[in-house]
């Protein structure tokens, strides 16, 4: 048994698929075929229910498969160990970041990044926050940014900083003659939301139940520019992070926007998560600071980011 056949043994439990999971590990499907049929022989039971159109893992398979997943990773944290501590800034990282994140707050950070890590080759996944909690606790990815709360004890949550919610709302709704909004009004409003799997609209969703809003079931965003262009219509209102309204954001002349006053504004709170058990912690560690290090009033509602209006900025948190 080697390290290359376990690889194998994983990539069938991924792809489901002899010839899909020998290209992605670059041998043809004779060879991967094969050295499944040694494995099994080798543990002596069958490992793979072999149909013509489908591949099946048998339950010796699934555990086999589990804990090859398992040495695989290892060993590359343990190749990553020693080639951090030849060069710790250098090197890949595989970050994970979700949609309604990445392309609004990236532009502001990775040129620190690459300032401070000149050497470091950062490799950006996005999806959808379930998708990328799974490949970080396979070893998939090196970290994450994700909301909290993690409720997973083998992952340790670098508290980054928190952003605001704000109301959007269509310069011809009511609303839009405000300056600023209670939250305790939604309560008597009906939300557009994203689509399932989203975690903005997990959030939104904790925001609704926790003031008393409702959404607007007929009607379901695929993404935030969508979200975006059904409010600027006039089709209903909803939240939007502060960062996804901030240049180099183009800005909507038919949207209003509304910070909200008192203590319990709307919010979610951003974190960079990786394994505790994680060889690359110390720079993972500093490379959240990059991600502490927002330039000034980015996560504020300036007058600038509303049209024609005047706004009082938010705090700046985190």
């Amino acid at each position: 048994m080697n390290l290359r056949d376990l690889k194998y043994l994983v990539a069938l439990a991924d792809h489901r698929h002899f010839g899909k999971a020998a290209a992605a590990c670059f041998v043809s499907q004779p060879t991967l075929s094969t050295q499944i049929r040694k494995l099994e022989d080798e543990l002596g039971l069958p490992l793979v229910e072999r149909a013509p159109r489908k591949v099946m893992l048998t339950p010796a398979g699934v555990e086999a498969a589990a804990r090859a997943r398992t040495i695989v990773a290892e060993v590359e944290q343990m190749k990553e160990a020693a080639r951090r501590s030849r060069d710790p800034e250098a090197g890949t990282v595989r970050l994970g970041i979700f949609p309604t994140l990445g392309p609004y707050l990236l532009p502001h950070v990775i040129p620190n990044i690459r300032e401070r890590f000149p050497q470091l080759e950062l490799l950006l996944v996005e999806e959808k926050s379930d998708e990328l909690l799974t490949r970080l606790r396979e070893g998939k990815l090196d970290a994450a940014l994700l909301a909290l709360p993690l409720d997973d004890d083998q992952l340790h949550a670098e508290f980054l900083f928190e952003e605001p919610f704000l109301l959007a709302v269509s310069q011809q709704h009511p609303l839009a003659r405000r300056q600023h909004l209670d939250v305790q009004e939604l309560s008597s409003q009906k939300l557009l939301l994203l689509e399932d799997g989203h975690c903005l609209r997990d959030q939104a969703l904790a925001v609704c139940r926790l003031f008393g809003a409702n959404e607007k079931s007929e009607f379901r965003a695929t993404s935030l520019e969508t979200l975006r262009q059904m409010v600027a219509a006039d089709v209903g209102i909803t939240l939007l992070p502060t960062l996804s309204v901030k240049p180099p954001v183009p800005r909507s002349d038919n949207i209003r926007l509304l910070d909200f006053s008192g203590d319990d504004r709307p919010s979610r709170r951003i974190a960079m998560a990786w394994r505790r058990s994680s060889a690359m912690t110390g720079f993972l560690e500093q490379l959240a600071q990059q991600f502490k290090r927002l330039p000034q009033g980015l996560l504020a509602l300036e007058s600038t980011d509303v049209p024609g209006a005047t706004a009082t900025p938010l705090q700046r948190a985190g």
